[in-house]
């Protein structure tokens, strides 16, 4: 399928999570159960005091990754090798995250995927989503993942509308896009490839690869 290339996934250690998908959003369906079926408990760090780890044996993490103390991390939980999970970050479970990840300061992540070097450094929200290799969202921005209408939520792919039997999807993001400090990306959104996104903007449906996104309005400043 073509939406798949939204990430390269030569790279990624966990490309059987993906294997045989039509949509890329599928694997967070199968999520669980991967991580569940994966060695875990391997904790190959120290932990410092003040990390809450809940359910270590259901959590591992690689060489080189430092967690700050205050960070909560529930199980079932894969984190790679030097990655930050950084002061007040929480970690909610079922998550995967790949190499050199960055999981900041009262960012809140849940059921998601990250691929290498993918970062919500400070104050995100990223739930039911998958971010691809270098993707990196500003300060603030939000993944949102649940209709007001409670409704399953449609997935846009270019002209093409795509019904999924998931009450809650966020974000599906390309390589290498960068989202700007306090967007808003509405359920079920997929963003192409390499997308530059100026702050304090809405994403909805489909972004094409390679596109900036900027707001039309402009700041104006008049004498009193």
């Amino acid at each position: 399928m073509e939406s798949l290339s939204l990430f390269c996934l030569d790279t990624c250690k966990h490309k059987d999570l993906f294997s045989g998908l039509e949509y890329p959003w599928e694997a967070l369906e199968r999520l669980h159960a991967y991580l569940l079926e994966q060695r875990l408990g391997k904790i190959e760090i120290d932990i410092a005091s003040g990390v809450f780890l809940i359910d270590p044996d259901k959590i591992s993490i690689g060489l080189g990754t430092v967690i700050e103390p205050g960070a909560y991390i529930q199980g079932p939980c894969i984190i790679g090798r030097d990655c930050q999970i950084r002061q007040g970050a929480y970690i909610r479970g079922n998550v995967l995250l790949a190499d050199q990840c960055v999981i900041g300061h009262a960012t809140e992540i849940k059921h998601s995927i990250l691929f290498n070097k993918a970062a919500a450094p400070h104050f995100n929200y990223v739930g039911d989503s998958i971010l691809g290799n270098n993707v990196n969202l500003g300060a603030g921005v939000k993944c949102a993942n649940y209709r007001l209408d409670h409704q399953c939520i449609s997935v846009h792919w270019e002209q093409k509308k795509i019904k999924t039997r998931l009450k809650k999807l966020g974000a599906c993001i390309g390589d290498n896009s960068q989202i700007g400090c306090n967007t808003v990306i509405n359920p079920g959104t997929c963003i192409g490839k390499a997308v530059i996104c100026y702050p304090n903007m809405t994403l909805q449906r489909y972004v094409p690869p390679n596109s900036l996104v900027k707001s039309s309005s402009h700041m104006m400043v008049e004498s009193l």
